[in-house]
């Protein structure tokens, strides 16, 4: 179920659009729905290779010697490599901006050489005629090494005697922020509250596992097909090799999800490799246990809240501490801290706080992106922090929300004035209202509903200085093509660059094709990640198809001999505005502007705003260029005897500024509430010293159709955001407050709060003993 709820800020006017708004079938539906669409995976080409991955099974090594002499003597494999047969080289995980800047040193080996830091930690590669000839070529490569000691636990990695994972002392990056005096805060509150909360490592479970094909063409260019959030990992993957960028092409099929999990590099490289040593197209396919240890996972946070609060319920200061485990490499954790710590405080206002927060390396799976990026694990726990609050000042948990949302044009804990709308209260309102009547208690069954709100930033940070580029060009039959490196991760990204560009030049979405992701036939787009691919393919687009459609009106403007202000473009027609009866078929006006030389096309660039970075010692400063505000609302049945939870009903309430596709809008926020639901009560990954032992899904436990409750979506529609006509990022902001609202709806049902994630049956019966027995 879904409501669509446009209400404008005052004093703004609110123009119909034809296609923006409305939920039109995706470009990319009927592929996916009748199976025809080619996934990287489906990929197959005459003479080609099989590739497998070595890696260690154990977390912490020293390596000695990796002899591949009786796998490269196997009939049927063509290439072997180790550490020993690469350029002395390493690979950047981080990811650049399409300016080339990168700020964080994340580079780590492509194959282990000396150190094993990680169990997953790739060792060989192997490219062979079958599958079956290289898995057996793996069990031929002789690894020599000795154990090494490992950490496992982020605060015992800070201690002086812990082993060195990482840099001098394995705490990659700090952060603080001050902001006002807080001791003089809390000098002033009626009322401390102070809670520690947990949050536990989560795999991406994406439906597609990794994937790709690469081969050497005959101008000696590497062409890659993969499964990917980011085609400019390009030139990440040719500065490993030592080749020229436009030695690599990378072109990224649709995505069968990624959620962060294919944001760095997954495949690329390791085909890359494989590809120049054999001379011959290879294909590599992660099986679901590969997956499970070759990409990173949600980062576990432990985050303690102190907070000073008047009796009224007004925050006076707030503290908040925040460590997470990076494991064995930064990736992109410093990034991920960056977020969590701005987001530590959430839709609230307060005068005086203190910050401080570190993320720090061990022998564990490094981890990495996952959608929320930081901003979820800190909404679980300012989320819980507020409800434990409100009873303690015996305060509705709504109206203690209320009391200190956050409003545009005040600013942040960082300083940065909030510049679009915050409909916080009217979404949580909303969403609260649509639960409807409360379910009731019955034998040992306890009903509880819960809340939570959040503030999400969209677009990568702003010192980066984000662009995006596109192309958009009309044909002389009035078609329309969209031309952008952006990729299309299961989110409609293609579908909506489309709805933008045929709303601006009136073209039916049916007669518009656009061609993404690929890095030698179109203008660079940046990654989908951070909310960002409608902000700024979205921004690029609409200026794109605004100049193309300046030049067709002022062509048309002559042709009537009126003003271009009287004159528009739908379903393929310029006509008079005063005047319907008065039209110009589009072709036509197509074919006029290539007589006469008129383009009928233009690259556009969108720069993102941009900034000069935190101050280090206050860290005060403007980090994103905008935020989106929303709320979930959760009802839940808890057994009191067994522990068993069940999610009743869902509801999202979301000012995602203006939606492109309504229904692909809706999608993401019931999407959200599902795997946010599995984030709260079931999903865990679990380790014995750095080793994964949760390695399939029959061990690792996402919610299924039989766990899936009432879901209700709403959306608000502010158009105050920085996308295209007002649009706010949705893709990560949905999923932000999901989990800490089952967690409260939990906690209000039984009455007792249990700080750490997932919240299981077991961990229910043990509060519940406990609680009893205080």
């Amino acid at each position: 179920m879904s409501d669509t709820v446009l209400t404008a800020p005052a004093g703004v006017n609110i123009p119909e659009f034809r296609q923006v708004g409305k939920p039109l079938p995706r470009t990319d539906a009927p592929g996916k729905t009748f199976g025809r669409t080619v996934y990287a995976g489906d990929i197959v080409m005459p003479n080609m290779l099989y590739a497998k991955v070595l890696r260690s099974t154990a977390a912490s090594l020293t390596i000695k010697k990796v002899d591949a002499s009786r796998a490269r003597a196997l009939p049927g494999v063509h290439a072997v490599l180790t550490a020993w047969d690469l350029p002395d080289r390493l690979v950047q995980t981080d990811i650049p901006g399409q300016t080339g800047q990168r700020s964080l040193n994340a580079a780590q080996p492509i194959l282990v050489k000396d150190h094993v830091r990680f169990s997953g930690e790739a060792l060989a590669l192997v490219a062979a005629e079958s599958l079956a000839i290289a898995e057996a070529a793996l069990l031929l490569i002789d690894v020599e090494s000795e154990p090494f000691p490992g950490v496992y636990d982020p605060f015992e990695a800070m201690k002086p005697e812990a082993p060195v994972v990482f840099g001098e002392n394995n705490v990659i990056k700090t952060y603080k922020i001050r902001k006002g005096d807080a001791a003089k805060g809390f000098a002033e509150a009626d009322l401390i509250v102070e809670n520690t909360f947990h949050t536990q490592v989560q795999e991406q479970a994406f439906l597609e596992p990794e994937a790709g094909i690469a081969w050497v063409d005959e101008n000696d260019v590497i062409n890659i097909r993969v499964s990917t959030q980011v085609v400019e990992h390009f030139r990440a993957v040719a500065d490993a090799l030592g080749v020229p960028h436009n030695r690599v092409q990378v072109k990224s099929m649709f995505v069968g999800g990624g959620f962060g999990g294919k944001e760095n590099i997954t495949v690329e490289l390791y085909l890359a490799l494989l590809a120049r040593a054999t001379r011959r197209p290879v294909r590599l396919v992660f099986t679901r246990e590969e997956s499970f240890v070759a990409h990173g996972k949600r980062h576990p946070f432990t985050i303690r809240h102190r907070t000073g609060v008047k009796r009224d319920g007004t925050i006076v200061a707030a503290e908040a501490d925040l460590t997470s485990d990076a494991g064995a490499y930064a990736t992109l954790s410093p990034y991920i801290l960056l977020y969590a710590t701005i987001a530590a405080m959430g839709p609230y206002r307060v005068a005086d706080l203190k910050f401080d927060s570190r993320t720090v390396a061990t022998n564990n799976q490094p981890n990495d992106a996952f959608r929320g990026f930081g901003t979820m694990q800190a909404c679980v726990a300012h989320e819980q922090q507020m409800d434990e609050i409100a009873k303690a000042l015996k305060l509705d948990p709504i109206e203690l929300r209320r009391r200190n949302f956050i409003r545009r044009g005040e600013k942040n804990s960082t300083g940065q004035t909030i510049e679009s709308e915050v409909w916080s209260s009217r979404c949580v309102e909303a969403a609260w209202e649509a639960l409807g009547p409360r379910a009731s208690n019955r034998g040992s069954v306890r009903v509880g509903r819960g809340v939570a709100c959040y503030q999400q930033s969209y677009g990568r940070i702003s010192w980066f200085r984000d662009t995006c580029e596109a192309w958009v060009g009309i044909e002389l039959d009035g078609t329309v093509i969209v031309r952008t490196a952006v990729t299309d991760i299961g989110a409609g990204q293609s579908s909506a660059v489309a709805q933008i560009a045929g709303e601006v030049l009136g073209v039916p979405l049916k007669e518009i094709v656009t061609y993404f992701g690929d890095t030698a036939l179109n203008p660079l787009a940046g990654t989908s990640t951070a909310s960002r691919a409608l902000f700024m393919t979205g921004n690029a687009v609409k200026l794109a198809a605004t100049a193309v459609r300046e030049n067709l009106l002022g062509r048309a403007a002559k042709h009537f001999g009126l003003p271009v202000e009287s004159l528009d473009i739908a379903n393929s027609t310029v006509f008079v505005v005063n005047d319907p009866a008065r039209t110009l078929p589009l072709p036509e006006l197509a074919k006029m502007c290539a007589t006469e030389g008129i383009h009928r096309n233009n690259l556009a660039i969108y720069r993102a705003p941009t900034s000069t970075g935190l101050d280090p010692e206050t860290g005060q400063g403007r980090v994103f260029a905008d935020f989106t505000y929303g709320a979930h609302a959760a009802e839940v049945e808890v057994d009191v005897e067994t522990g068993e939870i069940t999610v009743l009903k869902s509801v999202g309430a979301h000012d995602v500024g203006q939606a492109i596709n309504r229904a692909a809008v809706e999608g993401q926020i019931e999407g959200s509430a599902l795997m946010g639901q599995g984030f709260a009560l079931s999903e865990e990954m679990k380790f014995r010293e750095g080793r994964t032992l949760t390695t399939s899904l029959s061990e690792y436990l996402i919610p299924t159709a039989e766990d899936a409750p009432e879901i209700k979506a709403i959306v608000f529609e502010s158009r105050s955001g920085f996308g295209p006509f007002g649009a706010k990022g949705i893709g990560e902001p949905a999923y932000a407050p999901v989990a800490a609202s089952i967690a409260n709806a939990v906690a209000d049902a039984i009455g007792v709060r249990i700080h750490d994630l997932p919240i299981t049956s077991e961990k229910v019966v043990r509060a519940l003993r406990r609680a009893k027995t205080a």
